[in-house]
């Protein structure tokens, strides 16, 4: 299979423990978008907490892509263009509030407010919710009024904790908001509430339809559980030796972990083949 696209995770399959791209893999993948080839960052996190890894591999030279929020926005990195855009039903968020203010502090939202380098924290901080802050760059901002400062287009709200508060909380609105939003972990101690039907294999297949291509052109690369939908959905999806177990399992390939320079053993593999 010619591969095409070659979506990538950030946290523990891109970037290694020091969270770092080697210069292998930097080149590897700038050589691959000189042969014409797309790469798109997957990532939780909001567009401006990914920007610098995109700068830093030269998307926007190549005309590749950024998909933030867990599938709920895409940006064109050439153009700057949002070419998909998903908010939260403004409705929901008392509730969405409401429900985790009963189970723990580390609630908190995580719009790109109005375009300002920070995130918009309703409690206290939790050691995750500095671990999520310290990975994007991006300083958490604590407001009494939490509601009413969250702007009207906010892609998704996070709740941090720790894994078995976050696991009661993770029933407890699933149970509550039923098929009204999409409640799932990206990790044990990361509670995503996202718009209905939002994930980042959703987001992919309106990009590669957007940009004339299918998916069994496309290589996704993960680790976590937010990862699985686009594993499963890809020509060819391949989990990290370092991913969870339950990546592992939706993987058609396994490939080195992210300290091994994983996704250079993917690109040498299947992209750079003669």
């Amino acid at each position: 299979m010619d591969y095409q696209v070659l979506v990538l995770d950030l946290d523990g399959t891109l970037t290694n423990s020091k969270k770092e791209i080697t210069p292998a893999t930097l080149e590897a993948l700038i050589d691959i978008q000189k042969m014409g080839k797309k790469v798109v960052l997957a990532s939780g996190r909001p567009t401006r907490g990914v920007v610098p890894l995109a700068r830093q591999l030269h998307l926007s030279d190549y005309g590749s892509y950024i998909l933030s929020f867990n599938g709920a926005r895409i940006t064109d990195c050439r153009s700057g263009e949002v070419m998909y855009n998903r908010c939260l039903p403004k409705d929901a968020l008392p509730d969405v509030f409401r429900l985790a203010s009963a189970f723990a502090p580390g609630r908190r939202g995580h719009p790109d407010l109005h375009g300002r380098p920070h995130h918009l924290r309703g409690y206290i901080p939790t050691a995750y919710t500095q671990l999520e802050s310290g990975s994007t760059h991006m300083p958490s901002l604590e407001r009494s009024d939490f509601l009413s400062a969250i702007p009207p287009q906010a892609n998704k709200l996070l709740a941090t904790g720790e894994p078995e508060v976050i696991s009661r909380m993770k029933d407890a609105m699933a149970q509550h908001f039923r098929s009204y939003l999409s409640i799932y972990c990206s990790d044990p101690f990361f509670l995503e509430i996202m718009p209905r039907g939002v994930d980042k294999a959703h987001a992919l297949v309106k990009l590669l339809g957007s940009i004339g291509l299918s998916t069994e052109q496309m290589i996704c690369c993960g680790d976590g559980y937010n990862d699985i939908t686009m594993i499963e959905t890809a020509g060819l999806g391949v989990a990290m030796a370092n991913a969870q177990p339950p990546v592992l399992d939706s993987a058609d390939y396994i490939t080195k972990s992210n300290d091994e320079d994983g996704v250079l053993h993917v690109i040498n593999t299947f992209m750079r083949r003669s």
